[in-house]
């Protein structure tokens, strides 16, 4: 079985294929590009380097969020069109459980973050038990400091929000801080792609009419404009 997956969560964005027999191909940049110039290009690529065409897809996989409501529509989109063209599954994986998997068997519960801007951060926490991933707090937004009361014990975090606020991370969780390295820290479209062939394999899969953003927080477009049609 192969699987394409598709990470535009996030300005590092990515596009791999999988099988049950390890990562055949991972393309991964992180440069001021917006996916829209980029993603088409890179998955025809993945395609060119591993020899593979799009019939020998057998589902896709693609990041929901929370992240960029940009690049997030974007991957969407993309992947609803490649479902709708080639009737081949979706699996919808959540962001935030993508980045935990890049630390597999972590000693300590595992909590993914990522800039939502306006001082609070999106979060979730897993921890593994054996190779199963198991979530313990659903995603999230909120302040540091808030998810600090939440947590309990000592936490690895993971994410470009936890490099981006290191030194907050430490003085709310006082020593109970761990971070993971850089190359786990980022999204990974090769986690999203693994992700989805477990997902697909015992048939927790969708189509392309029930691929939906995982948002968290509303768009601002979205509030501004309530805001003005309550000021009329």
């Amino acid at each position: 079985m192969y699987i394409l997956g598709i990470e535009t969560a996030t300005r590092t964005g990515g596009v791999a294929i999988v099988s049950e027999d390890g990562v055949l191909a991972e393309y991964t940049l992180n440069i001021e590009v917006t996916h829209s110039e980029r993603l088409m290009s890179t998955v025809d690529r993945v395609f060119k380097d591993t020899g593979l065409r799009m019939a020998s897809i057998d589902g896709f996989g693609v990041s929901i969020g929370p992240g960029s409501f940009t690049g997030l529509r974007i991957g969407l989109s993309t992947v609803k069109g490649l479902a709708f063209t080639t009737g081949k599954p979706v699996a919808a994986v959540p962001t935030l459980k993508a980045l935990a998997w890049n630390t597999p068997h972590a000693r300590y519960p595992v909590c993914p973050l990522l800039d939502a801007r306006k001082k609070e951060v999106y979060a979730a926490l897993y921890h593994y038990d054996g190779r199963e991933l198991v979530q313990d707090l659903p995603e999230t937004v909120l302040p540091l400091a808030e998810l600090a009361e939440r947590v309990a014990g000592e936490v690895l975090f993971t994410g470009e929000g936890a490099r981006l606020f290191a030194g907050d991370i430490e003085r709310f969780f006082a020593g109970r801080a761990h971070l993971a390295p850089r190359s786990a820290s980022v999204p990974s479209a090769a986690s999203i792609a693994e992700i989805a062939l477990d997902m697909i394999s015992v048939g927790r899969q969708t189509g392309p009419d029930g691929l939906s953003p995982m948002y968290i927080r509303r768009p601002e477009a979205e509030l501004a404009w309530e805001k003005r049609e309550r000021s009329r």
